[in-house]
């Protein structure tokens, strides 16, 4: 029966590389590539060969844009309510102030708001001061 053992052709691993079965993965990975470069080249070929037809969806989008803009002007607009004082009422607080010539001069804010504004300014320039900036 040791016989029947040494006739058989078994092949047992080894502690180097196989170099054969690097081998058979380097050309398989070879042929693939080569395989991958002739479906490129003749992608190219096929793509520029095929003649451009005129685009039939940019007829049916022109189309439909027709037809929306036809609805759009048939659509009544919405009324738009503000709350808009008479006339009169505006008037009344448009009263601007008369020069001694009787000229009229440009509305101006008020003189509460502007002298607010003045003491803040004041209060920032007394604290660059103090900071020695300005």
């Amino acid at each position: 029966s040791s016989k029947a053992y040494i006739n058989l052709n078994v092949k047992l691993g080894g502690l180097g590389p196989d170099y054969e079965a690097i081998k058979e993965k380097k050309e398989k990975l070879k042929q693939q590539k080569e395989y991958a470069k002739q479906i490129k080249e003749h992608n190219m070929k096929s793509i520029a060969s095929v003649q451009r037809l005129p685009t039939k969806p940019q007829v049916i989008s022109s189309v439909s844009r027709q037809k929306a803009l036809e609805y759009a002007k048939k659509i009544p607009r919405p009324k738009t309510f503000t709350a808009r004082q008479s006339d009169e009422e505006v008037k009344e607080e448009r009263v601007l102030p008369q020069t001694l010539n009787g000229d009229s001069l440009p509305q101006i804010a008020s003189l509460e708001t502007l002298q607010n504004r003045h003491k803040k300014e004041k209060q920032v320039v007394a604290a660059f001061r103090t900071l020695h900036i300005l």
